[in-house]
C-alpha cells in the first residue's frame, strides 16, 4: 500500500492507534495539572489526542468533559478512555457559550515546510514555521464558544515565541496569567489561564 491514508487505515485495523495518536508527555502532564486546578463547569479539550488529559480532569474533578481532535484515531482512543470525543477542526462544530473551560495543548514545534512528514503525528506536533499555526485561529475563535465567565487553559512553548503568543492573546481580548511552568533543556512550557480582559 502507498499513501498516508492507507497506512493510517492499516494501523487502525491492526489496533495500532498509538502509532498515529499523540500520547501523554511532559506537556500533557502540565496541562492536566493546570486543568485539575482551574477547570470548572463544562470542559472542552481541543486536540485531545489519546484523551488522557480530558479523562483525568473528568475523573479528578467530576466534571463533564468533551474532547475534540482532527485525527479520527485520536477521537476513537479518547472514547475508549471514556471521554466523549468528536472529530473536529479546532472549535468549528461547537456552539456559542458552550463551555466554561477550554483546554488546548496545541501542536507547537516550528517546522520547516520542506521537512513536513504529512501524517497524523505531524498534525499533532507541527505548529508550522512559527510554531503558532494553530494557536492563531484557536485564539481568534475561542471567545465564541467560551461562556462569559469562562477560562481558557493554553499551553505555550518558548519555541513558539512566548511574547508573540502573549500579543495574540491580547489581540483576542484576553488577559493571561501563568498557572504552571516547567523548564526543560531546550524549552520552557507554560500553561496560561486566559480570561476576558
Amino acid at each position: 500500500m502507498t499513501g498516508d491514508a492507507s497506512e493510517s487505515d492499516l494501523a487502525a485495523r491492526r489496533g495500532l492507534d498509538d502509532a498515529v495518536v499523540y500520547q501523554p508527555a511532559e506537556d500533557s502532564g502540565l496541562l492536566a495539572e493546570a486543568a485539575v486546578a482551574e477547570a470548572h463547569g463544562r470542559v472542552l479539550e481541543v486536540g485531545t489526542g489519546s484523551g488522557w488529559v480530558a479523562a483525568r480532569v473528568g475523573s479528578e474533578r467530576d466534571l463533564d468533559v468533551v474532547g475534540s481532535d482532527l485525527n479520527p484515531h485520536a477521537a476513537r482512543q479518547a472514547r475508549d478512555r471514556g471521554v466523549e470525543a468528536a472529530v473536529a477542526d479546532l472549535l468549528s462544530p461547537f456552539r456559542v457559550d458552550a463551555f466554561d473551560t477550554v483546554c488546548f495543548n496545541p501542536p507547537y514545534l516550528p517546522t520547516d515546510p520542506d521537512n513536513e512528514w504529512g501524517d497524523w503525528m505531524e498534525h499533532a506536533l507541527s505548529g508550522g514555521e512559527s510554531g503558532r499555526a494553530l494557536i492563531e485561529p484557536f485564539l481568534a475563535d475561542v471567545g465564541r464558544v467560551l461562556a462569559p465567565d469562562g477560562v481558557v487553559l493554553l499551553l505555550v512553548s518558548s519555541l513558539t515565541g512566548y511574547d508573540e503568543v502573549l500579543d495574540l492573546i491580547d489581540e483576542a481580548g484576553f488577559a493571561a496569567d501563568p498557572v504552571v511552568e516547567e523548564s526543560f533543556p531546550f524549552e520552557t512550557l507554560t500553561v496560561l489561564a486566559l480570561r476576558r480582559a
